[in-house]
């Protein structure tokens, strides 16, 4: 069953602490005045990895690293273009997250438009969450994302149709949930 009420508590506290980051980031980058966006080249949310064969380090354990392809159809209710910075985070049931600091093109989300972006992070066992947060005043509403990952032929989809709210993670969790260790006997004793 989909829930949009938010990751579990660990995954809030590691998004919590991402969003603080990411908003300190804003923080410095904004101190340059300026009425208008500075063009960008490309979109910032990747860093090309081959899929398979790269490492990355994670608290002292090296895990393999993948190349996600994440397509986002943006909303016709949209507004006409959309140029909020929009943050992403993906991942599987065994808490491989991925998460993108930015995805966004270099002129905004256009209404009715699809946009592709390449995402690294550790290797998954299949995409069963995905968040989205919105920093900006003209709203976006994204109609669904699609994760592409490299092992699997069949994408991830999540369906959205809603305006973002500003400032919160937004999204879908559609993680089969396993009892913690220890409550099937504590629930056992109690009966």
């Amino acid at each position: 069953m989909a829930s949009r009420a938010g990751p579990p508590l660990r995954r809030r506290r590691a998004l919590l602490a991402l969003a603080v980051l990411s908003c300190l980031q804003l923080a410095a980058s904004s101190q340059v005045s300026s009425t208008r966006p500075l063009p960008r080249a490309t979109a910032t949310a990747t860093v090309p990895l081959e899929a398979g064969g790269d490492q990355e380090e994670d608290g002292g354990v090296a895990r393999r690293a993948c190349t996600y392809t994440v397509e986002i159809k943006t909303s016709c209710s949209s507004p006409r273009a959309s140029p909020d910075a929009v943050s992403l985070a993906f991942g599987d049931a065994y808490r491989n997250e991925v998460y993108a600091a930015r995805v966004s093109p270099a002129y905004g989300f256009e209404r009715c438009a699809r946009d592709t972006f390449r995402v690294s992070g550790p290797c998954g066992y299949g995409v069963c969450y995905l968040y989205l947060r919105r920093s900006g005043g003209v709203g976006w509403t994204p109609e669904w994302v699609r994760v592409y990952e490299p092992s699997s032929a069949t994408p991830s989809t999540f369906y959205f149709g809603d305006p973002l709210p500003n400032g919160v993670w937004y999204g879908l969790d559609r993680c089969l949930r396993r009892p913690e260790a220890g409550a099937g006997a504590a629930a056992q004793a109690s009966q």
